[in-house]
């Protein structure tokens, strides 16, 4: 099963320091045999992606942004022989949105070309490879595409979360008309830099916890003893976060998403949860 961890933080400057905050209580990788691992981030109007080595062990620091960024997105999965890392490697990008999806489905390829379909062709020309996971991102693509909502720097983050289940629900649809009775993992992931989306549908379970102000802060050397004076005591205590993971070691301090909710979190890091339509 593959592997999906998301942050949205307050401030940007202390991304790295909210994935710090993580240390052993996140798993980046319970498949050992992934070897496809991606990270994406943001970088004033840039959204970038890296691939990390498969060939070695991943850290949360790792996943930090060289830059200040609000939102990163990681995942880690197995890419079948012969599928091309470059082209495969979640989470995916187009514009500024970032998405990964916890997967594989099953069974996937009588479903590709009825649900291609509904993709218009300038998002057609986005799916490089074969995998299910872009072809989810361009139905997601194409539902914001006919709101005309795909750049909208005010999308509403109810709005969106919507679009994110009703991808979902089109995906289902497809896979009961296909004969498929039982749910597969449809667990989604996304973010423009600004929100960030999750939507948990069938048995793997998807966590998420909010991280409050601290002014204990190791990579800064900021503890209790820190004048409160000190510019960097104001800005850790100030910044909060909301972090989605699908592998925890630990419940405690995180709340499983429950099957069929959708996750969503704005600007303000306010998180509301959407019932299943």
């Amino acid at each position: 099963m593959s592997a999906i961890l998301a942050a949205l933080s307050s401030d940007p400057n202390l991304l790295r320091c909210e994935l710090h905050r993580l240390t052993r209580q996140v798993v980046l990788r319970p498949e050992p045999r992934a070897n496809a691992l991606g990270v994406g981030s943001y970088a004033q109007e840039e959204v970038l992606l890296r691939r990390l080595a498969p060939d070695r062990d991943i850290t949360l620091e790792d996943l930090g942004p060289p830059h200040e960024s609000e939102a990163v997105l990681f995942h880690a999965g197995r890419l079948p022989l012969g599928l091309s890392p470059e082209e495969n490697t979640q989470p995916f990008r187009a514009r500024h949105w970032l998405f990964a999806h916890q997967g594989p489905l099953p069974d996937f390829e009588p479903l590709r070309a009825p649900l291609l379909s509904r993709v218009p062709e300038h998002l057609l020309r986005q799916v490089r490879g074969p995998t299910d996971s872009e072809i989810l991102f361009a139905l997601f693509l194409t539902r914001l595409r006919e709101l005309g909502r795909t750049d909208d720097p005010r999308l509403e983050p109810g709005v969106a979360g919507r679009v994110l289940r009703d991808t979902v629900r089109e995906v289902e649809a497809a896979l009961v008309q296909a004969g498929q009775v039982r749910t597969p993992p449809l667990n989604l992931v996304a973010t423009n830099g600004t929100l960030l989306l999750a939507t948990r549908r069938g048995e793997a379970p998807l966590y998420y916890t909010r991280l409050e102000g601290s002014v204990e802060c190791a990579p800064c050397g900021v503890d209790a003893t820190t004048p409160e004076t000190h510019p960097e005591v104001s800005a850790h205590r100030r910044r909060r976060t909301v972090v989605v993971a699908s592998h925890v070691t630990r419940t405690q301090g995180w709340v499983e998403l429950p099957q069929g909710m959708t996750l969503v979190v704005g600007a303000d890091l306010q998180v509301q949860h959407l019932q299943p339509a």
